[in-house]
């Protein structure tokens, strides 16, 4: 598979996770409960899934390797995982319906960090454009 077919299908997921983070956050903003749809809790999974391994892959093919010679994709990690614990907050951990919010805002606002990394190449992401 080409560089750039891996590259616009990690676009691809990328773009699917956040539609689908979006879709179960309105759900579960007002209660975590309404999220009891079987595809809306493993389809983001297999998503993810997905666009993590792309990432590896074109990681792999550009030998960039995050804490080490990529601080671009350092800051992508460190933004993923940041997402990842923010996000889970907004969809299952929040206790009031005020941190779910904050929380998925705040998990939101972190993905637009990591893309803005990976258009940039640069931990400065939206800045250093």
């Amino acid at each position: 598979m080409s560089y750039l077919a891996v590259k616009h299908a990690h676009m691809m997921f990328a773009i699917i996770s956040i539609v689908l983070f979006m879709l179960r956050a309105w759900l579960a903003v007002p209660s975590p409960a309404r999220i009891n749809n079987k595809l809306l809790k493993i389809l983001p999974h297999i998503n993810d899934t997905l666009l993590l391994l792309c990432g590896i892959w074109l990681a792999v093919s550009i030998n960039q390797i995050p804490f080490g010679n990529s601080p671009w994709l350092t800051a992508k990690v460190i933004g993923l995982v940041c997402y990842i614990i923010v996000g889970t907050i907004a969809i299952k951990r929040g206790k009031t319906r005020g941190q779910r919010l904050t929380a998925a805002l705040a998990a939101i606002a972190i993905f637009a960090y990591i893309y803005g990394a990976a258009i940039s190449k640069s931990p400065l992401s939206w800045l250093a454009l």
